[in-house]
C-alpha cells in the first residue's frame, strides 16, 4: 500500500472520481489544515438553530396546550381531545425528520466535495465521540446541530473549548436527561418541598456527569469514583437551554431574554456548596464551579490517554501501538489539548503510515468512499438517510452515549458484507457504463491494487459490473 493510497484512504474518506494521488502525502495533508472550512456550502444551506428550536419549542407548548384544554373544555369528546394531540404529535415527528433528513443530507454531501477529507474524517470522528442519539423527539432535530455548531468551529482549537462547547449544547443537555436533574439543597427543591411536604421529589440526575467523564474525558479506567459522578452531578445542577420548554416548569427558572437554543443557567436548580472531585475542592461559584471541573478534566493525564488511545485506533488499528498513544499523548499534554498539534503528531508518526491495511471500513466510511470514488457529488435527504441506515449505521443514531463502535469486528460480520454487496450493486447501475473501473481501481489504490482484483475487474461484463466488483473488493473494505 502506498503512502498515496494510505493519506487517500486512512487518511482521508477516500478518493474522488477526478483526484489524483498526492505527490506529497504528508505535505498534502498538513496543506488542508489551511483550506478547511467552518461551514461549506451543504453545511450553510442547511437548516439553523433559529429554525430548529422555534419549530421544536412552538410544537411542544402546541402539545402541551392541546393536553390542557382537552382536561379543561366541557363538551370535547375524549376521543377528539386524543386525535387533536396526536395529530400534532405526528406533525412535531415529520418536521423533527424533515430537519434531521436535511442536517443528514448536508453532512454527507459535505463529505462528498471536501477538498480537506482529512479533516472531514476527523470531524465525524469527534462528532461520534460526543455522541448523542437522534431517536428522542427532543433530540432528532438538534443532533445535526451539534456536530455543524460544536465540532466543525473547534475542530482546529483546544480540546477544553471543545469539551465545553458540548456539553452546554441543548442536544447533550436533552439527550442525557440534565435538564431534569435538581440539586435536592437548591432553592427549587426547598420550595417544592415547602408546598408539598408529602408530593414526588424531583432529584439529582448523573448522567452527564457520568458520561462526561467515562466517555468524554478519563475514560472508564480513569480512576474516577462513584462519589466523584455524584458530586460532578451536583456541580452541573442549573445547566440547561433556553427557549425549548417555554411551559415546562423548569423554564420559570430560566432568564427569558436568552436565545432560542443557547446555554442557560438555572440557578435555582443549582445544589448549593462546595464540590469535591478527584481530590480537588471546587468552591460554590454557580454555573463556573461546573466549567473548573471540566478545564481540569481536560488538563487530566487521564484524558490526553484516553484521547490518544481513541485517535490511534481509529487511524492505526483495532489494537493501536503503544508508540503512536505515547507520541499523540505527549503532544496533547505539551500543547495544553491543542487538537491540531496531536493531529501533526499524527501525521508524523510512521506507525500511521505502515503499508498493509490496519481499519476495516466502518459501514459510513465505505459508503462515502463509494460514492466518492464514483462521482457523486450531492444526495438527496431521503437517500442519504436510507442508505447508512440499510448498512446498519444510521447517521447520529448510535443507540448509546458510546457512540458507533470503532473496531473491526463490530461491521465485519456476513450479513454486514451481503448489505455491501446488494448497495455497490445498486451504486454501481446508477452509474451506468460512464466510469471504466479498470482505469478507476489504480487511481482509487495506486500501488496498492492486486493481481487477482484486477483480473475480476478486467474479466467483468460490463463496466457496471466490473465498478460494482471494486467497490466490494479487499482493497475497497480496508484502509
Amino acid at each position: 500500500m502506498s503512502r498515496s493510497a494510505i493519506a487517500l484512504n486512512r487518511f482521508g474518506l477516500g478518493a474522488r472520481l477526478e483526484d489524483r494521488p498526492p505527490d506529497d502525502p504528508e505535505a498534502w495533508l498538513r496543506a488542508q489544515f489551511d483550506r478547511y472550512e467552518v461551514r461549506p456550502a451543504p453545511i450553510a444551506a442547511a437548516p439553523g438553530r433559529d429554525a430548529v428550536v422555534d419549530n421544536l419549542a412552538g410544537s411542544i407548548e402546541a402539545m402541551r396546550n392541546v393536553g390542557r384544554n382537552s382536561e379543561n373544555t366541557e363538551g370535547m369528546a375524549a376521543s377528539e381531545a386524543g386525535m387533536t394531540g396526536r395529530a400534532i404529535r405526528r406533525t412535531v415527528r415529520r418536521a423533527a425528520r424533515d430537519y434531521y433528513a436535511e442536517m443528514v443530507a448536508a453532512r454527507t454531501n459535505a463529505a462528498l466535495i471536501t477538498p480537506t477529507p482529512f479533516l472531514e474524517r476527523l470531524v465525524h470522528f469527534w462528532s461520534n465521540h460526543f455522541a448523542v442519539s437522534a431517536n428522542d423527539l427532543m433530540v432528532v432535530g438538534l443532533a445535526g446541530l451539534l456536530e455543524f455548531d460544536v465540532v466543525r468551529p473547534h475542530l482546529l482549537g483546544r480540546f477544553e473549548d471543545l469539551l465545553l462547547a458540548a456539553e452546554r449544547h441543548p442536544a447533550m443537555l436533552f439527550y442525557l436527561d440534565q435538564v431534569q436533574s435538581m440539586g435536592p439543597g437548591s432553592l427549587a427543591a426547598t420550595r417544592a418541598a415547602r408546598r408539598r411536604p408529602d408530593g414526588p421529589r424531583r432529584g439529582l440526575n448523573e448522567n452527564l456527569a457520568r458520561e462526561i467523564l467515562e466517555l468524554h474525558t478519563l475514560g472508564a479506567d480513569g480512576g474516577y469514583s462513584q462519589a466523584d459522578v455524584t458530586e460532578f452531578a451536583r456541580a452541573l445542577t442549573g445547566w440547561s437551554a433556553h427557549g425549548i420548554i417555554r411551559q415546562h416548569r423548569i423554564a420559570r427558572f430560566l432568564d427569558a431574554d436568552g436565545e432560542p437554543g443557547s446555554f442557560a443557567f438555572a440557578s435555582a436548580l443549582h445544589e448549593p456548596g462546595a464540590r469535591q472531585v478527584l481530590g480537588r475542592r471546587y468552591e460554590e461559584g454557580g454555573e463556573e464551579q461546573g466549567r473548573a471541573i471540566l478545564a481540569d478534566l481536560a488538563r487530566h493525564p487521564s484524558t490526553a490517554r484516553h484521547l490518544a488511545t481513541k485517535l490511534a485506533r481509529h487511524f492505526a488499528g483495532d489494537e493501536p501501538p503503544r508508540t503512536l498513544v505515547d507520541r499523540l499523548d505527549r503532544a496533547y499534554q505539551a500543547s495544553d489539548g491543542d487538537l491540531a498539534a496531536v493531529y501533526r503528531a499524527l501525521i508524523e508518526s510512521p506507525e500511521a503510515w505502515v503499508e498493509q491495511p490496519v481499519k476495516f471500513r466502518s459501514p459510513s466510511d465505505w459508503l462515502l468512499a463509494a460514492f466518492r470514488a464514483t462521482g457523486t457529488r450531492e444526495l438527496e435527504p431521503a437517500v442519504a438517510v436510507a442508505t447508512p441506515t440499510q448498512l446498519g449505521q444510521p447517521v447520529w443514531r448510535p443507540g448509546s452515549p458510546a457512540g458507533f463502535d470503532d473496531l473491526s469486528a463490530r461491521w465485519a460480520g456476513p450479513d454486514a458484507l451481503v448489505r455491501r454487496v446488494e448497495l455497490a450493486g445498486q451504486i454501481a447501475r446508477q452509474a451506468g457504463d460512464r466510469i471504466d473501473p479498470r482505469a478507476l481501481a489504480p487511481r482509487l489504490f495506486p500501488g496498492q491494487l492486486s493481481e487477482s482484483t484486477a483480473r475480476s475487474i478486467a474479466g467483468s461484463e460490463s463496466e457496471s459490473q466490473g465498478l460494482a466488483l471494486l467497490l466490494v473488493s479487499p482493497e475497497f473494505q480496508r484502509r
